[in-house]
């Protein structure tokens, strides 16, 4: 039978981790497969690393992985990926947001060799705030017009997946992460297994809306280079327009004497104008940003302590 690994990114969960603790294992012990636990705590100010080291003493199969730091899920999730022993590896989070129910319909589905990724998205967003479902699925829509990832709308980043995909999301190795992109770049066949909206268990989300905006722009810049191209069309759009407006100045000034009167609207004009290029240069600045933290080859993280005996401390 194949061996299971589950990655569970952690971040100041102390509350959810004893609820999800028993239920992810009961699941687990009734499927009978060899499997491994493996929590990442990302730098958790509670006593999340205190709960995963009992949790550790307790049951041989529970492993852990405690950051330096805190570096983020994209990181968790990495190391996970990079110390996982299992043949299917899921990743899932402590809230019980990713109901653990799920693990035995997945592991069939994998076994039958028809798919690569079993793959979960909400079927809908219920007792979420209405501006942020609305934003969320607008974003799902630009990001699949503007790059090569397939990212279906409510996809969660709870997924099971065979060796294979696990290795080439390891072999994509940039310090940029964005795990939603990264999993529909890789290919692989995939099976979307939908579900209805679940409510956080305990504890409080670490998702505000500024925080999820800005890691949607980063899923933009990291997998496509429309904003650019954008960028590009409107600075000859204006060269263009800037090129009329002059020879319709001429004209007027030559065959009829019209002088362009006032210097509120020329104040107008270089005002957004220079706003257009101030835009053009953000967005430019965003992508040599990324460049720049590359170049820099960082690890994604960096372990202070576990209880793997091979884990890999910086990667």
């Amino acid at each position: 039978m194949k061996k299971i690994s589950i990655i569970v990114p952690c971040y100041n969960e102390e509350e959810a981790l004893p609820l999800f603790y028993p239920v992810v294992t009961k699941v687990m012990q009734e499927l009978k497969n060899d499997y491994e636990l493996i929590f990442v705590n990302d730098g958790s100010r509670d006593k999340t690393l205190e709960i995963l080291k009992d949790f550790a003493k307790k049951d041989p199969h529970v492993y852990y992985i405690s950051f330096s730091r805190n570096f983020g899920k994209e990181s968790a999730m990495y190391a996970g990926f990079v110390n996982a022993h299992g043949d299917y590896v899921a990743v899932m989070d402590a809230d019980l947001q990713d109901p653990p129910a799920l693990l035995p319909k997945m592991i069939a589905i994998l076994d039958s060799g028809e798919y690569d990724s079993v793959a979960t998205r909400r079927e809908d967003r219920s007792g979420e705030p209405p501006v942020r479902s609305w934003f969320a699925h607008k974003f799902y829509q630009i990001i699949n017009k503007i790059s090569d990832s397939d990212i279906v709308d409510g996809a969660r980043d709870f997924r099971l997946m065979k060796r294979d995909m696990v290795d080439a999301i390891i072999e994509m190795s940039e310090y940029n992460r964005f795990s939603k992109g990264i999993f529909g770049w890789v290919g692989f066949k995939t099976y979307w297994l939908p579900y209805e909206n679940v409510e956080r268990v305990a504890g409080e989300t670490k998702w505000n809306f500024w925080k999820l905006f800005k890691y949607a722009l980063d899923g933009i810049v990291n997998f496509s280079l429309v904003p650019l191209t954008l960028s590009s069309w409107m600075g000859i759009l204006m060269t263009f327009v800037a090129f009329i407006m002059l020879i319709v100045i001429i004209i007027r000034k030559i065959a009829i004497g019209d002088p362009v009167a006032g210097w509120a609207s020329l104040i107008c004009v270089i005002i957004f104008i220079g706003g257009l290029i101030m835009l053009s240069l953000g967005v430019m600045c965003q992508y040599l940003a990324k460049v720049y933290m590359e170049s820099k080859r960082r690890p994604h993280y960096i372990s202070r302590e576990s209880n793997i005996d091979d884990v890999k401390k910086i990667d």
